[in-house]
C-alpha cells in the first residue's frame, strides 16, 4: 500500500494531530479548484496519509458505520499516551490483547479532530 485518504475539516487542526500523535509531517501539498491534497509522512515508513480538503465543506463529515480505524505503530505507547493527555486529545485507556495467554498486541484508541479512529499499537515482532 501507498496511501489512505481521509476528508478534513480543518487541515491545520489535523496536521497538528498528526504531528503531534504520530510524528507525520506535510510532504507535499497539491492544490485544486475547489479542493487540496495534503500527503502526511515520516521517515519511519513509505506509507502517508492523504489528508484531502473540500473547500465547500462547512459541516463535519458522516463517518458512517463502515469505516474502522487507521493502525500506526509505536516504540513507547504509554509516553506517547500521556503526551496525548496532556495535549487534551483525549485517548482511551492502554489495553493489552491476548489469545490464551499470550500477548498480541498492546495498544490505544485515539480520535483525531474529524472523529476518525487510530489504533496506536505498541512495536513488536509482529507490528513493525
Amino acid at each position: 500500500m501507498i496511501h489512505s485518504m481521509i476528508r478534513v475539516l480543518d487541515v491545520k487542526k489535523s496536521t497538528q494531530f498528526y504531528q503531534d500523535i504520530l510524528n507525520l509531517e506535510i510532504k507535499r501539498t497539491l492544490n485544486f479548484d475547489g479542493f487540496d491534497l495534503h500527503y502526511l509522512g515520516n521517515n519511519e515508513s513509505d506509507f502517508e496519509l492523504e489528508l484531502t480538503v473540500n473547500h465547500d465543506k462547512t459541516k463535519p463529515y458522516i463517518l458512517g458505520d463502515g469505516y474502522g480505524h487507521l493502525a500506526f505503530s509505536a516504540q513507547n505507547i504509554e509516553a506517547l499516551h500521556e503526551k496525548a493527555v496532556q495535549l487534551g486529545y483525549q485517548p482511551r485507556p492502554i489495553k493489552s490483547f491476548y489469545n490464551d495467554d499470550e500477548l498480541v498486541a498492546k495498544f490505544f484508541f485515539i480520535a483525531d479532530p474529524d472523529g476518525y479512529e487510530i489504533e496506536v499499537i505498541e512495536r513488536s515482532e509482529a507490528y513493525h
